[in-house]
């Protein structure tokens, strides 16, 4: 994956927009773009969306409400028999969050969908959950990604503001984002930057995507849809790179020697490493 597009369960028209555009996955949410008296509507809504047919190469996962919520259970209940490729979960407070979303999930899966539902969890929405990536472990069997988001932490630590006057995260919200990165590699599981909220601005958003991809993460969230071009762009490995990877996989024998010489540099089992990710997430 490499875009991923929320778009708000109270609006057929936004959803079916956006499964039929390009983002590899689209979130259908019923959490923060829905308010309490809407939840019941938003959920049809959301229903009826996972019951048209889907483009190819995309995914359709649903934010639910917050586990400990008054609407989660009705939200799992009511989503899952549509058989989405995944839940978004929102505010965890640690790994053991994605542990029991997962003993909700085995309960309520249709038998041929068992142990088939993913999981992305939001990691930095809470102070908890932000501190756990550096504490615990988040791999799981169901988890395929963390993303990390801003604007709820900005909220619970009580921040006026997550970037300075040179537009760049300040330093718990770079922290936040970090960890999220790390956790997510130490989980072997798709690191995904956050939202660039300027959705008019889409040099900065060119500008954070690849600072993003200079830094590890694989795939972006998105509010619009006219940012996704910029993002899959930004995540898709040039012919130059495809042709470096292959190169260096024959230059070490794909690992039967450690080290060698190519272009004028050494290459060595780091860059073997990167090669390797870079074929196969191009194929």
């Amino acid at each position: 994956m490499r875009s991923l597009l929320f778009t708000p369960g109270v609006s057929a028209k936004m959803m079916a927009k956006a499964v039929d555009g390009a983002a590899d996955v689209v979130i259908l949410d019923l959490e923060d773009s829905v308010s309490p008296d809407g939840k019941a509507a938003a959920r049809e809504a959301v229903v009826a969306i996972l019951a048209r047919p889907r483009r190819a190469g995309s995914s359709l996962y649903v934010r639910i409400n917050p586990l400990d919520s008054a609407w989660c259970g009705d939200d799992l209940r009511a989503v899952l028999p549509g058989r989405p490729d995944g839940i978004m979960l929102p505010k965890p407070d640690g790994p053991e969050d994605v542990v029991r979303l997962s003993q909700h999930l085995a309960e309520l899966e249709q038998p041929d969908m068992a142990e088939r539902t993913r999981i992305i969890a939001i990691c930095t929405e809470t102070a908890a959950g932000t501190l756990s990536l550096a504490a615990q472990s988040w791999r799981h069997p169901r988890l395929s990604g963390l993303v990390w988001g801003g604007e709820d932490l900005a909220a619970v630590l009580g921040a006026t503001s997550n970037r300075d006057a040179a537009g760049q995260y300040t330093g718990p919200f770079a922290l936040a984002r970090n960890l999220c990165l790390l956790a997510a590699r130490a989980a072997g599981v798709t690191p995904i930057d956050a939202v660039y909220t300027d959705f008019r601005n889409p040099e900065g958003l060119a500008a954070e995507v690849a600072a993003a991809r200079r830094d590890g993460f694989d795939a972006k969230a998105a509010i619009h849809p006219s940012q996704i071009d910029i993002i899959n762009r930004a995540f898709s490995y040039t012919d130059a790179e495809r042709d470096w990877a292959r190169r260096v996989v024959a230059a070490l024998k794909d690992g039967a020697i450690g080290a060698a010489q190519m272009d004028g540099s050494m290459v060595d089992v780091p860059h073997l490493v990167q090669a390797r990710r870079i074929l196969s997430r191009s194929r």
